[in-house]
């Protein structure tokens, strides 16, 4: 029942937004207080509790601990037919920057691991040094299976979870 409640909170709050934009006409003090509402409603729908935040810088630590050899050779020395210079690590990781606060300001997702792996494939391909194709299919593989692998991983722990803990 509580997860339900929650969901009809989170979808008024996007109706809410919505009305603003393609809504009747409104006055300037109902615009507000319809705000002042919504605000009030995503406090409480759109929280990220600490032991989630926790549990996910743990687990970005540890999987960066273990792993962190392995993407820096691929990222540095794989993704090119040549080692990865300077100029084209800079350039690599300023587009990555601007790539990704503009995504955060428009809302949309993306993975910092692939905008950087993308630049420094655009850097490669600038300097006419080379790709190594073998290596930008194993990427772009792992890039397509993440998603309905993590999907499916998700939903079996979430439904896992649901019917053996009550």
């Amino acid at each position: 029942m509580q997860a339900n409640v929650r969901n009809q909170m989170y979808l008024a709050s996007e109706t809410m937004r919505l009305l603003g934009k393609s809504g009747p006409k409104m006055s300037d003090a109902d615009k507000q207080i319809i705000a002042n509402y919504k605000g009030f409603l995503d406090k409480s729908t759109r929280f990220i509790p600490t032991w989630v935040k926790v549990a996910v810088a743990l687990a970005l630590g540890l999987g960066t601990m273990v792993g962190w050899k392995r993407i820096v050779v691929t990222v540095g020395e794989k993704i090119g037919k040549t080692h990865l210079t300077y100029a084209q690590g800079a350039s690599a990781e300023l587009v990555a920057m601007a790539t990704i606060w503009g995504a955060d300001h428009l809302g949309l997702p993306v993975s910092t691991t692939h905008v950087l792996s993308s630049g420094v494939a655009g850097t490669m391909m600038a300097n006419k040094s080379g790709l190594q194709m073998s290596t930008l299919r194993s990427i772009a593989a792992a890039w397509i299976f993440t998603l309905p692998a993590a999907a499916l991983l998700s939903g079996s722990l979430y439904w896992l979870f649901n019917n053996f803990t009550k």
